[in-house]
């Protein structure tokens, strides 16, 4: 029997964090090499395209290629779940797949516009075939769409709140990151406790009217009856347990039940990276979105952050409401806030909240809106805000001299714009 195929050789094994036991190879084979692998031993594997359909008959993933001869139009086509080595070349009228085409000629008048910098595009139909540089840019094109698409139906595989995720990127060729893993709550580092352990909740009928979780706790109520907060900021939030007698529709329970507003990742046109906008209307007060990372240690922060500093970018939020023994690391591990931008004139607004862990170092941080967004408008929120963030290797408010970073000029355009992140 032949030896294995060295190019399906798995680089040195690493401990797959959370998983006792378990060990993970990242693999080095290519997309097509798996592909023909799965073909050739007749397997099926969805995540790659190889399907029950796609082994059965040939369906078109996308268009790379364009040219006519002797009349008549053809386009190179990508097989779905085939190398690109069987792409063929078909001729237009063999086609049925109008999105596809749509796609192709878009992607291609878009490239053609940026090449004249805005110049007004004369499309000649007469063009007998794609320069390579055209063809190039629309297969790049279509790949970071399927590969969105991908990272899309994954996030929302994952997230486990009402809000649906959305991904959109019509500024340039950048695809997903390669090392961020959504999570839903805090990934605690070992020997890192974010559960106490609480036993008992409130007897409440009507938590509003009675002596509820945060009177216990010797604060108010931080939401009225239509479920939006009340209270200002720097107070923090006591909800209701999961010992309590109230129900799930209890008012005193709202960053327990995650995002409930559709929410669209994209990639802003001023060289912010990422941004994240809402795709409904959010009404002043309401609860939008909750800050989850790694938990990690202040010192383990320090040693993180010297590092973050070469990349250019951390996501290191201190935790303290009561002291700076802990932080949360959204780096790798994160959700939907890790993509929020800053901004000197944000619309929300940072908040400490206590629900099954009552422990004052370890408080959960969520974000309310402090006025009405509309639907399309970009989410933000001020990085020096109290609980500081630290998220472009900026914001050194608060940190000791050793921790101090370059100052980073601030790309959020508010009129009351500060000029620097930090």
């Amino acid at each position: 029997m032949a030896g294995p195929d060295p190019r399906l050789a798995p680089a040195a094994p690493s401990k797959m964090e959370g998983w006792p036991g378990a060990w993970y190879v990242p693999c080095l084979a290519s997309l097509e090499t798996l592909q023909e692998l799965c073909r050739k031993e007749n397997l099926r594997c969805k995540s790659i395209g190889i399907t029950n359909r796609s082994l059965k008959s040939y369906e078109v993933e996308y268009l790379c290629d364009y040219k006519v001869e002797e009349g008549t139009e053809y386009y190179l086509v990508k097989w779905k779940g085939w190398p690109e080595s069987s792409n063929t070349w078909e001729p237009q009228k063999n086609l049925k797949c109008p999105l596809l085409l749509q796609n192709f000629l878009s992607d291609k008048n878009e490239y053609l516009s940026r090449v004249k910098e805005g110049k007004a595009l004369k499309v000649r139909n007469h063009v007998k075939a794609l320069k390579p540089a055209v063809a190039d840019y629309i297969v790049r094109k279509a790949k970071q769409r399927i590969a969105l698409q991908r990272w899309k139906e994954e996030l929302n595989r994952k997230k486990n709140h009402r809000g649906m995720i959305l991904v959109e990127n019509t500024v340039d060729l950048e695809g997903p990151p390669l090392d961020f893993y959504y999570i839903n709550e805090y990934k605690p580092a070992p020997g890192i406790n974010v559960i106490n352990g609480i036993t008992t909740g409130c007897e409440c009928s009507d938590c509003p009217a009675e002596k509820c979780c945060p009177k216990e706790a010797g604060f108010i109520l931080a939401y009225n009856k239509k479920k939006k907060l009340k209270i200002q900021p720097g107070l923090p939030i006591y909800e209701c347990n999961s010992f309590c007698r109230c129900g799930p529709d209890c008012p005193n329970r709202i960053v327990q039940k995650g995002t409930q507003y559709s929410l669209c990742i994209f990639r802003t046109n001023n060289g912010r990276g990422w941004g994240v906008k809402t795709l409904q209307k959010i009404k002043t007060n309401s609860f939008v979105m909750e800050y989850v990372g790694e938990v990690i240690t202040s010192e383990e922060a320090e040693r993180r952050g010297q590092l973050y500093d070469n990349q250019g970018n951390t996501y290191l939020f201190d935790l303290d409401y009561d002291s700076d023994e802990f932080t949360v690391d959204a780096a790798r591990y994160g959700n939907v806030s890790h993509f929020v931008n800053h901004s000197c004139d944000p619309n929300l607004q940072v908040f400490n909240v206590f629900i099954d862990n009552l422990d004052l170092r370890l408080p959960r941080i969520a974000l309310f809106s402090t006025r009405t967004i509309k639907a399309g408008e970009e989410l933000t929120f001020d990085y020096q805000m109290k609980g500081s963030i630290d998220l472009t290797s900026d914001s050194a408010d608060g940190l000791s001299p050793s921790r101090k970073r370059i100052r980073t000029v601030c790309k959020c355009g508010a009129v009351c714009c500060r000029g620097y992140l930090n």
